[in-house]
C-alpha cells in the first residue's frame, strides 16, 4: 500500500483522532510558530509517531505548492469500508438512516465539500462508484477537513447494483435534479429512510442511475441564476433531510 501527505491542520487533527490509518510520521516546519498546533503533537506523541522536523522548502516541494501550514502528516492510503458495512449502519441507525451517492463526481473539491457536509449531518454512509469518479484523495480529504476519516464511505464497482442493495433494506432513493418534473425539496417529506443521490457536476445524473432513484428533487431557485454547483445544491439538500429528521423529536 502507497503512502500520502494530508497536509492542513484540521484533516491531520481528524486522521489523527480517527486512528482508521497506518500512520508514519509526521512532518513539521523547524522554525513554525505550532503554538495552536499542541493537540496534534501531543496527539502524534500519544501514537508514538514519529516527529521530524525539517525546512519550509521541504514540505512546500511534498504537496506541490499547496498551502500547507507548517506541518504534514504521512499515511498508508484511505480506508474504504464495504457496502456491507454502510448497509449494517443503515439497519442500526436509531433515527430514519440518511444515505448519500455520488453518481460519478469528479472534481475532489466538490466531493470534499459534500463530504464535510455529510459528516456534520450525521451521515450513515456514503456510496461513490469506483471507476470514473473520484476517489478519497488528499485534496479531498484536505477539503473536507478530514470529515472523510469519520465516515463509513465504499467505494463500488457498479454503483446500479448498490443501489439496488440500498433500497431491498428499505430506503428510498432520491436523486437531486434540476428538471421540472422534480418534486420541490421544500414540498417532500424527507422524514424517511433515504438515500440522496447527487450526479455529475455537468452531466448530472445518468440515465439508469436517474431510472433507479424512487423520486426527483429539485431545489427552487428564485433569483436569476438558475443552477447551483454540485457541492452546494447537495449540501442544502442533506440540510433539509437532516431537519426533516430534527424536526420529528420536537414536542
Amino acid at each position: 500500500m502507497s503512502s500520502e501527505i494530508l497536509y492542513k491542520r484540521n484533516a491531520v487533527r481528524e486522521c489523527l483522532r480517527a486512528g482508521r490509518r497506518r500512520l508514519l510520521r509526521l512532518l513539521v516546519a523547524e522554525d513554525a510558530d505550532l503554538t495552536d498546533a499542541q493537540d496534534i503533537l501531543a496527539e502524534a506523541r500519544r501514537r508514538q509517531l514519529p516527529i521530524e522536523k525539517t525546512d519550509r522548502k521541504a514540505l512546500h516541494l511534498a504537496v506541490h505548492g499547496e498551502r500547507h501550514q507548517n506541518l504534514l502528516l504521512e499515511v498508508d492510503e484511505y480506508v474504504y469500508a464495504d457496502l456491507d458495512d454502510v448497509l449494517n449502519a443503515i439497519q442500526r441507525a436509531n433515527e430514519p438512516p440518511l444515505v448519500l451517492v455520488l453518481d460519478l463526481l469528479q472534481d475532489p473539491r466538490n466531493v470534499g465539500a459534500l463530504l464535510r457536509t455529510a459528516e456534520a449531518m450525521g451521515v450513515h454512509g456514503v456510496v461513490i462508484q469506483k471507476r470514473r469518479g473520484c476517489g478519497i484523495t488528499p485534496t479531498v480529504v484536505n477539503t473536507a477537513a478530514g470529515a472523510t476519516e469519520h465516515l463509513l464511505i465504499a467505494q463500488v464497482t457498479n454503483l446500479i447494483e448498490a443501489m439496488r442493495r440500498l433500497k431491498e433494506c428499505n430506503l428510498w432513493l432520491a436523486g437531486l435534479d434540476p428538471s421540472a418534473d422534480a418534486q420541490p425539496i421544500d414540498q417532500a417529506d424527507l422524514n424517511l429512510p433515504l438515500g440522496l443521490v447527487i450526479g455529475n457536476e455537468s452531466s448530472g445524473l445518468r440515465r439508469l442511475v436517474r431510472e433507479q432513484c424512487d423520486f426527483l428533487l429539485r431545489l427552487p431557485m428564485y433569483g436569476r441564476v438558475q443552477s447551483l454547483n454540485a457541492a452546494v445544491a447537495g449540501a442544502l439538500a442533506l440540510y433539509v433531510a437532516r431537519a426533516a429528521r430534527s424536526a420529528d423529536r420536537c414536542p
